[in-house]
């Protein structure tokens, strides 16, 4: 699997999950990630043809999502298992997006 395939995978969960919390919830906070995995979606040509600037900011892009974690520590909190399971979900697909663009960039950097 390449970078842009996990991004895009990545940006996929990110605004299906984030839509599913928003008509959960009504809050527009659950909108966030949804913005994220839009900007992700708008990056990922750019990560397909190894720009490393877009790729970069991908990157920067992805890490925002794991701002997740106050919400998951609300939820947790409040008992909201729901909550937690779509959180958690969205972190994971970051993480497995994090890992496929550190490979990445290791692999550029040998070449």
């Amino acid at each position: 699997m390449n970078a842009h395939i996990a991004s895009l995978i990545n940006g996929i969960i990110l605004i299906v999950i984030g839509l599913w919390g928003y008509l959960e919830s009504g809050s527009a906070t659950s909108l966030i990630p949804v913005g994220i995995g839009a900007t992700l979606l708008l990056l990922n040509k750019g990560i397909q043809n190894s720009n490393k600037v877009i790729a970069h900011v991908a990157v920067l892009v992805t890490l925002l999502s794991f701002a997740n974690i106050m919400p998951l520590r609300s939820a947790l909190a409040d008992g909201r298992s729901e909550a937690v399971l779509r959180i958690i979900i969205m972190l994971s697909s970051s993480v497995y997006a994090m890992v496929f663009f550190i490979k990445s960039f290791i692999a550029a950097r040998r070449k």
